[in-house]
Parts: C-alpha cells; structure tokens; sequence
C-alpha cells in the first residue's frame, strides 16, 4: 500500500517547483553588476576608509618624527637635558 502512495504523482503538486528565471541567471552577471554597482559602492565608503588612514598616518609620522629629533643629540641639546 505505501508503495503505491509513493511511487504515485500523487499529491498534485508533487515535482512542480520551479526556479525563477531572475535567480537562474544570477551568477553570468555577477562580475558585471560588481564592476558597476560594487565601484560606485566602494566609491560611496572611499571616504570613511581614507580620512581615518590619513588621520593615524599622519599622527603615526608626526610621532616618529617627534621621537627622532628628542633621542637626537641635537633634540637633548634642545630640550636642555645632556647625557
């Protein structure tokens, strides 16, 4: 009896699913829609990546700059501290 239930197209709906042509054809134009719309996305966060790296870059060379001339013995002259 389970046999037959089984085997049959029964219930109607049964192997009737589809996929829908949008979701078939996703992946053909994925690098295509990258190069548009992910530049254009990538160029709207450009500037919250690149102000806070200039920021700490800057400070980053301002500091070894500093620390330079004060362990220089022209910097120890200057400050007034001899070794």
């Amino acid at each position: 009896m389970w046999d037959s239930y089984l085997s049959s197209s029964w219930p109607p709906w049964k192997n009737t699913t589809a996929i829908s042509p949008f979701q078939a054809k996703a992946a053909p134009h994925m690098i295509r829609n990258y190069l548009f719309n992910g530049y254009r996305r990538l160029g709207g966060e450009l500037i919250f990546w690149i102000i806070p790296f200039a920021t700490g870059f800057g400070i980053y060379s301002w500091a070894k700059k500093y620390d330079a001339h004060q362990h220089s013995k022209a910097g120890q002259i200057a400050s007034g501290e001899h070794h």
